[in-house]
């Protein structure tokens, strides 16, 4: 017994003393000389990233690279090899003596390796996978991240991390650069490059094979790139651009445990993509292509770029179009040319531009004490409106300061703006006058005047001055629609709403198109028409539906949009209504059929497109240039596209709100019941929080595949949001779901989607979240407030509180009159 103790003691000393003089080895770092196989990693400090061999989709090469490990399992960040893969599972990666990274396969053939300053002798140099994502060589007790020998932060791929610098290392020669793939499973370097220009101003840009600049996003104005949307201060994240002496560059860091990246796309766009842990999969928030006006140089020299306007280019006051011909044809690339030629006459002057993106140009210096000040004395390319107020002062001829009325001089400029004050004082008297008297014949003419076809004439009269060119948005002639949807044929038709019948066309283009006709006994009218042309025309989102254009011709009124082939949400998620199919013989067989189409939709494809409808409606009440309030948010008015992507449609009751405004109320209540807010209901009260209560019971529907209008129970009255408000208190979410989503469903993810359409469906508005807010609950960020009770909600015995979906279908409201 006693020798059975002596020896158990001695293999524990044995082991105590081997792990002692044994070199320690860290799962996240290798030593010099060892080795790596195919096969085997190493691992961040946290997990969150993970270095080894990999083979992309459709492929057998192996790549040495840097993948998420611990969330967004397996999105690959960075490539060692791009263009050099191994055929074979025989490639070993090391860290040598004197600092290099080397990769190798089929014995000694090196494929990749690191670059080191090969005349420096490294005491115990080893390689570390940070929890950055940043691979390092460094000394072995080296923390000074200034210090390290090679960093693959220094040499970006497709992918930009949170603390990655873009830009330029003046001091080592080292330029980080966005390179991306030249497929989507092809790691080798893409035709494009994404990075910092520093010759004069910094700016972003995209540039293709030859150095050709493709997009362009302006200079640095303090908190983004000019050209690109507002990227205000905000909770998630914080940018920082440096310029010295040494270094220009920009990057971006976390402020929570949001997982964010920037990544070049392979054909050359740039996103910015959040990793949702409800869904698994990441998703856009920002788009650096959303506009035509971000292609470099679309409309040549002098010629400026405007979203908003049609056509989007147009030439600079006090220039023409070089060819106009070709400007005819939409052909913008030769640009303009001053009307009158320069001739350095001393009467000369220059005429101020504001609100532009500064123009291209190679060699301008504004380092080194610059001024502010930038000078361009070729010509002007990649001019673009912009709403940042960047002054930009362009020299003009003498004859045309004054022919055409511009500002000569700052005196000159300031009698004009007297004559102005003075001239605009009197037409605003005059102009009050013509409005009172104006409201009062209207006043009169409707208690006079009855009937819809009376209304529809009035309407004719109001906007028969506004016609083609005060719209901003395509006109397409009558001719061309008839022959697009073949006269209006009823095989094109894909349906009917209270607008009037929508069809299908093909223009002579190939493009296909959803033409919507305003029809003559439709409930919305001609103010509905001009309200969605003038908004959606201003409107670019992938989760809005595209406007292309309209067709006015005698008492025709017609949208035409982008045809999205699987049609809208509702007939996915509702299929056939039992009042459909009241007379039909085979009752049953619809039934089964409804049921089928509905469980389609399983739950990850229903939670993508509760995530795409609420960043949509983000982009309208924030992001958007002109904010935006729906008012007939509905599953009917949700689009989907060829991928099931979600797309927002018809605002033809939007309505545009100023920056500051919170709250509006109107005599005219327009929506649809089931989604209507209670204030806007019974008070005329509409705001942003009008929308997140109609978000809020598209949720509720989604997840029971239930319509809040059309809902029963035979244990309980009420409506959806009632029962699901009941379930929610007695602990029961997971009864409000559709049984169809028991297999392919998260109960986690379930749950938490419950808990947020609650949230959205509050009585109070100012209880309710903001859109930005619902964006990061449905992502799966953060805790969640409990809800308090939902809008028209009555407790058993009493009746029911909601005046407004009882025994009603789901019309849309245009003419209630609050209470």
């Amino acid at each position: 017994m006693l020798s059975m103790e002596i020896l158990f003691t001695s293999l524990l000393i044995s082991i105590a003393l081997f792990l002692i003089i044994s070199p320690s080895f860290a799962v996240d770092s290798i030593t010099a000389d060892q080795v790596i196989k195919d096969g085997e990693t190493i691992v961040s400090a946290g997990e969150m990233f993970e270095l080894g061999f990999f083979s992309p989709a459709n492929s057998t090469n192996r790549y040495l690279g840097i993948w998420y490990k611990k969330m967004a399992t397996g999105t690959v960040v960075w490539v060692a090899n791009r263009d050099l893969p191994i055929s074979n599972a025989s490639g070993t990666f090391k860290v040598t003596g004197d600092g290099r990274l080397l990769l190798s396969c089929c014995g000694d053939t090196v494929i990749w390796s690191s670059t080191s300053l090969a005349f420096v002798r490294y005491i115990n140099p080893v390689a570390q996978l940070l929890e950055t994502g940043n691979l390092v060589v460094k000394e072995k007790n080296n923390t000074d991240e200034t210090n390290f020998i090679w960093q693959s932060f220094d040499y970006p791929g497709d992918t930009m991390l949170p603390g990655m610098k873009l830009g330029k290392d003046l001091v080592k020669g080292i330029s980080r650069d966005l390179t991306p793939w030249k497929s989507p499973n092809d790691p080798s370097i893409g035709p494009y490059v994404g990075y910092i220009h520093a010759n004069g101003y910094p700016q972003l840009v995209i540039g293709g094979q030859g150095s050709v600049i493709q997009k362009r996003f302006g200079p640095w104005v303090g908190i983004r790139f000019s050209g690109l949307p507002n990227e205000m201060p905000n909770p998630v994240y914080s940018v920082e651009f440096v310029i010295n002496e040494k270094e220009v560059y920009y990057k971006f860091e976390l402020k929570t445990s949001v997982l964010q990246i920037i990544h070049m796309t392979w054909d050359g766009n740039i996103m910015i993509s959040r990793w949702s842990n409800r869904s698994r999969d990441w998703f856009v928030f920002a788009n650096g292509f959303l506009d035509l006006c971000s292609e470099y140089g679309l409309c040549g020299p002098y010629g400026s770029c405007n979203n908003n306007k049609t056509p989007s280019c147009t030439c600079l006051d006090g220039f023409e179009p070089k060819r106009p011909g070709e400007w005819n044809m939409a052909d913008w690339s030769s640009g303009c040319q001053h009307k009158v030629p320069l001739d350095c006459d001393p009467a000369e002057d220059f005429w101020k531009i504001r609100g532009m993106k500064f123009p291209t140009h190679e060699n301008l210096d504004v380092r080194r004490g610059g001024s502010g000040c930038l000078l361009w004395f070729g010509e002007l390319m990649d001019l673009k409106a912009s709403e940042e107020s960047l002054d930009l002062y362009i020299r003009m001829p003498a004859s045309l300061l004054k022919d055409d009325g511009l500002m000569a001089s700052q005196s000159g400029f300031n009698k004009k703006i007297q004559v102005l004050t003075i001239t605009l004082s009197i037409s605003l008297v005059l102009l009050g006058g013509l409005l009172a008297a104006y409201v009062r014949n209207k006043k009169k003419k409707r208690s006079s005047t009855k009937g819809r076809g009376r209304r529809a004439h009035g309407l004719d009269k109001k906007y028969s001055n506004v016609e083609k060119d005060d719209l901003d948005l395509n006109f397409i002639s009558l001719s061309k629609v008839v022959k697009a949807t073949n006269n209006f044929s009823l095989v094109n038709k894909l349906g009917e709403g209270g607008f009037g019948p929508v069809y299908k066309g093909v223009l002579e283009s190939g493009q296909e198109i959803a033409v919507k006709q305003l029809s003559k006994t439709s409930e919305q009218g001609y103010d509905e028409f001009y309200n969605e042309v003038v908004c959606v025309a201003k409107l670019q989102h992938r989760n809005l539906v595209k406007l292309l254009g309209y067709c006015m011709d005698g008492n025709q009124r017609m949208l035409i949009y982008e045809y999205l082939p699987n049609k809208s949400l509702d007939l996915h998620l509702f299929g056939w209504t039992v009042s459909s199919f009241f007379y039909c013989a085979l009752y049953s067989i619809a039934i089964r059929v409804y049921e089928t189409k509905s469980c389609m939709l399983k739950w990850p494809l229903r939670l993508n497109i509760i995530h795409g409808i609420a960043k949509g409606i983000l982009y309208l009440h924030q992001d958007s240039r002109h904010r935006i309030i729906h008012r007939d948010l509905k599953a009917s008015n949700i689009l989907l596209d060829g991928n099931m992507n979600p797309k927002i449609s018809d605002f033809g009751l939007a309505r545009e709100f100023r920056g500051d405004q919170i709250t509006e109320e109107t005599m005219k209540v327009a929506g649809t019941y089931g989604y209507i807010s209670p204030e806007y209901a019974i008070y005329g009260r509409f705001s942003i929080k009008s929308d997140v209560f109609s978000f809020g019971v598209m949720v509720l529907e989604m997840v029971s595949g239930k319509k809040n209008t059309e809902f029963s129970h035979e244990h309980v009255g009420g409506n959806l949001l009632g029962h699901a408000w009941r379930l929610y208190r007695e602990g029961k979410c997971m009864e409000l779901m559709s049984p169809c989503l028991r297999n392919s469903c998260i109960i986690s993810e379930v749950e938490r989607t419950i808990h947020v359409g609650l949230l959205c469906v509050q009585n109070l508005p100012e209880d309710r979240p903001t859109m930005s807010s619902v964006v990061m609950m449905v992502s799966g960020e953060g805790a969640l407030p409990p809800p308090k009770q939902p809008a028209f909600f009555a407790e058993e015995g009493l009746p029911n509180s909601d005046p407004f979906l009882a025994g009603v279908d789901e019309a849309t409201i245009t003419m209630l009159k609050p209470r």
